[in-house]
């Protein structure tokens, strides 16, 4: 069983909702949790914010934590992964889980930071936390490693 189908079912099983809310990863990771037969069960939806100021405005990120540090940044994808709970909700309920995936994939990095430099939030039940790291690869390889990265830190969340 792939870590994605786990994921769904460690959801699935606790009854939780999941939403998605992705930048440099531009919907893999929704892509990756809806390949899985039954995703619908848990899956509210999902967000690509890849301009800055979406993260503002759709996201309820805090914009002048963006003007300050820019998106790529723990406190950036803590709030993206709480926002995009609101964001997917349904009949005025949040999901019960937030995923976010920020940032820089390369092949150039736009603010000094390295390229493969990357946050990935979890909003859940028990409150929110990022993970930081810095992949090796190009850009396809970045993403890829961050689409599995947020998957395996979103099955530590649920206990599995």
């Amino acid at each position: 069983m792939s870590d994605a189908a786990r994921l769904v079912t460690a959801l699935s099983e606790r009854g939780w909702t999941l939403g998605i809310a992705e930048s440099l990863t531009g919907g893999a990771l929704a892509a990756e949790i809806v390949s899985v037969p039954g995703a619908s069960a848990t899956l509210l939806g999902a967000v690509v914010a890849y301009a800055t100021p979406v993260k503002a405005t759709l996201l309820g990120v805090d914009a002048s934590l963006l003007e300050e540090h820019g998106p790529v940044h723990a406190d950036v994808a803590a709030q993206m992964a709480t926002g995009v709970r609101a964001v997917v909700q349904v009949a005025g309920r949040p999901a019960d889980v937030g995923i976010s995936t920020t940032g820089i994939a390369g092949p150039e990095s736009p603010d000094g930071q390295p390229v493969g430099t990357v946050h990935i939030g979890i909003s859940g039940p028990e409150g929110v936390r990022t993970e930081a790291f810095v992949f090796a690869g190009d850009r396809a390889a970045v993403r890829a490693q961050t689409v599995q990265t947020a998957i395996t830190a979103a099955l530590r969340m649920v206990g599995e």
